[in-house]
């Protein structure tokens, strides 16, 4: 999932889609009610969704990751809502998708939070697979590489004509009259 450019921000409900850059700070954008508002990284907390990861028996599992797993699952809809599921059911609904997410560490509010988000997410249209990357000039085929190679081969081979040094060899004399 590509969750570049949304945000959590500390004291705010909700997430925001970053709009802009200031000297200071950002100007983002509420998903929830479509208001702008500029946002200081002084003095809030801002996190970047693409940023934070989710405990497991092994590694930690990046949330984009997890909200692949959870779009699959519901087929892009919305997944169970926080204010009616129980913790119990939202900790068996993660633990379907996640199975081996860590209990003791994955606290009750990041459960409700991470369902929130994704069904925030969701209701918008934002949840995407992240596209493939254009090709750049690293990831050319070989065959191109290659080519290129031989072309600049053959260039170096090539015999540059000679020219006439300038001098007094080959340099005509003028005669007065």
């Amino acid at each position: 999932m590509d969750l570049s450019g949304i945000l959590s921000i500390a004291g705010y409900p909700g997430l925001f889609k970053m709009v802009s850059q200031m000297k200071s700070g950002l100007v983002v954008e509420s998903l929830l009610d479509g208001k702008r508002m500029p946002a200081y990284a002084a003095t809030q907390k801002i996190l970047a969704l693409e940023d934070i990861s989710i405990y497991t028996d092994a590694d930690d599992v990046p949330l984009s990751e997890v909200f692949g797993l959870l779009f699959k699952k519901t087929a892009g809809k919305a997944g169970p809502d926080v204010k009616k599921a129980s913790i119990k059911e939202l900790s068996e609904y993660l633990a379907s998708v996640l199975p081996n997410y860590d209990k003791e560490r994955v606290y009750n509010s990041d459960l409700k939070k991470l369902f929130v988000w994704y069904n925030l997410l969701a209701e918008k249209g934002l949840l995407k697979e992240k596209e493939a990357k254009k090709e750049t000039k690293a990831e050319k085929p070989a065959k191109e590489k290659a080519a290129a190679k031989a072309t600049k081969a053959e260039k170096a081979e090539t015999p540059k004509p000679k020219s006439e040094p300038k001098g007094k060899k080959g340099a005509t004399k003028k005669v007065k009259k």
